[in-house]
């Protein structure tokens, strides 16, 4: 969490699914996400009013709500030269207060009146690049490490803009959002082991073995 900003959802996106041409073919996508006011109901079946175009690439109970932050939002705008608002890409959550490339693995936020836990980050497909405008942008996305976060939701609840966010629970291993993020990039099998690894709340010692063997202790 930034300590220099309060932690706050910026604004609670949803969407539904459209119909779109993508390489001569028709398919479908949900990735487009609007602002919408008042408290909305989140679970591990999603945002309430959210949809999912394929729910066995998109949604379910570890990737449950999507979540990016105004710093990364305000990072693209410098990089790309243009306006890039909460939603954009395709995210439940836009957060301000969070740097959520700093944010490990299983560590639980209470957001609202829900219980959230940090999953993964998020792993790019064609669609963002449609969304974008430039089929080449998830490879940029994924190279610019911004990669937002997933989560699961362990306490069903309400949540709205304005609502604060508290970490509850941190976990003492290594494995952040950011640096799987990175690894899926450079070296995804390393990226889905460490990944594995937080989930099995392995002790300190065995954390520096599995570094040393993966050859980036």
């Amino acid at each position: 969490m930034d300590t220099q900003a309060r932690a706050r959802v910026v604004s609670v996106n949803v969407g539904g699914v459209r119909e779109v041409t993508y390489r001569g073919k028709p398919r479908t996508t949900a990735i487009w996400k609007d602002p919408v006011e008042g408290p909305v109901g989140v679970s591990n079946a999603g945002v309430v009013g959210d949809r999912q175009a394929d729910p066995t690439a998109h949604g379910g109970p570890r990737k449950a709500v999507y979540l990016y932050g105004t710093d990364d939002l305000a990072w693209w705008e410098a990089e790309l030269g243009e306006r890039v608002g909460p939603g954009t890409f395709g995210e439940n959550l836009t957060v301000a207060g969070v740097v959520i490339n700093d944010a490990r693995i299983g560590e639980q936020w209470r957001v609202g009146s829900a219980l959230l836990e940090v999953t993964q980050p998020r792993f790019p497909c064609w669609k963002l690049g449609f969304r974008m405008g430039d089929p080449r942008f998830p490879k940029r996305f994924l190279e610019a490490g911004r990669a937002g976060t997933y989560v699961t939701v362990l306490s069903e609840g309400a949540v709205q803009a304005g609502d604060a966010i508290e970490v509850v629970t941190r976990p003492t291993h290594p494995v952040t959002v950011g640096l799987v993020a990175h690894l899926n990039h450079a070296d995804r099998e390393l990226a889905l082991l460490l990944l594995q690894a937080a989930e099995a709340g392995i002790s300190l010692d065995e954390w520096q073995d599995l570094l040393g063997q993966a050859g980036v202790g």
